[in-house]
């Protein structure tokens, strides 16, 4: 399950793990214009921890998903 909300500076997006046991925190992923933040609760330190992706770094990382094993470097195409 997840939602989707529009704030005014990010699209806001929660995915809840609602699979079988044991179940992990809830990922906010925070979409802002120059940027993506990716944030979960660890009750163990009771702290949340938060990874900042670049634009390139999200463009990389949406490309990877659907790549074999190895090594790559994405190269823009000229308009």
């Amino acid at each position: 399950m997840f939602s989707i909300e529009h704030e005014f500076d990010a699209t806001v997006v929660t995915l809840v793990d609602d699979g079988e046991a044991p179940l992990q925190e809830d990922v906010i992923v925070n979409a802002f214009e120059e940027c993506v933040t990716v944030e979960q609760y660890d009750p163990r330190n009771d702290s949340t921890s938060k990874i900042t992706l670049s634009m390139a770094q999200l463009r990389d990382l949406g490309a990877a998903l659907n790549l074999p094993e190895g090594v790559y470097s994405l190269v823009q195409a000229k308009s």
